[in-house]
């Protein structure tokens, strides 16, 4: 008889956890996504599209200069100077659009503040995201978690690296499935996706004081 699927996924939830376990006892604490405000979490998610992280901080600076990193003074900027002043992350037309599209959506459904995002229902908010023009599910994975601070999983291509290497996740699977996949099985875990993409990355160094050996992937 086949084992009930809540069954058969226990020896893959613990396996998981304990991963995430020993990558947080490696890495430390990471503080991700920087960021002042929620709103200025929610921009370097979309700025940081298609660019490095670096890039993206870059315009998020230059708003900030600005004074436009508030959904009301975003909005009320012309897009040529929104797209000035975030140039140095790329596409920085097709980018400050998206801005617009977002802040503008953001001040209608919720008056320009996060806290209505933290209490709405999480499925029918998500696909709403998803209908802003320019917002893929990275990205809006990325805005729920790290500005909306909601229980969701931002399956990206660092994420997919670790758990493909740990045999937790077809290496072929696309973004949705890794996402649904591991959103039910890292309830428990606050801001997992953090810790994965951190050790995946290039520059992955352990927080001071803690030991230089990443966790490796098992034996083949």
């Amino acid at each position: 008889m086949a084992p009930h699927p809540r069954a058969a996924a226990r020896p893959r939830r613990g396996r998981l956890l304990r991963l995430y376990r020993d990558l947080l006892r490696h890495f430390g604490p990471q503080g991700w996504w920087p960021g002042r405000t929620p709103f200025e979490i929610a921009v370097g998610a979309i700025l940081t599209q298609h660019t490095t992280w670096s890039q993206a901080a870059r315009g998020v600076a230059a708003l900030r200069a600005r004074g436009l990193l508030t959904a009301r003074a975003l909005a009320a900027a012309p897009e040529a100077v929104i797209a000035a002043a975030i140039r140095p992350a790329g596409t920085y037309r097709l980018k400050a659009r998206r801005l617009r599209d977002f802040t503008a959506w953001l001040l209608a459904r919720f008056g320009g503040r996060f806290e209505g995002m933290r209490r709405a229902a999480l499925g029918p908010l998500r696909r709403e995201l998803l209908a802003v023009p320019g917002l893929g599910p990275e990205t809006v994975d990325a805005i729920l978690l790290y500005a909306a601070d909601r229980p969701v999983f931002v399956a990206d291509a660092y994420a997919r690296r670790v758990l493909a290497r740990h045999r937790l996740l077809a290496p072929g699977a696309d973004y949705e499935a890794r996402a649904s996949s591991c959103r039910r099985t890292c309830r428990p875990i606050r801001r997992s996706s953090t810790s994965f993409t951190r050790c995946s990355s290039p520059s992955a160094k352990p927080t001071a004081g803690r030991s230089r050996s990443a966790p490796r992937a098992p034996s083949p």
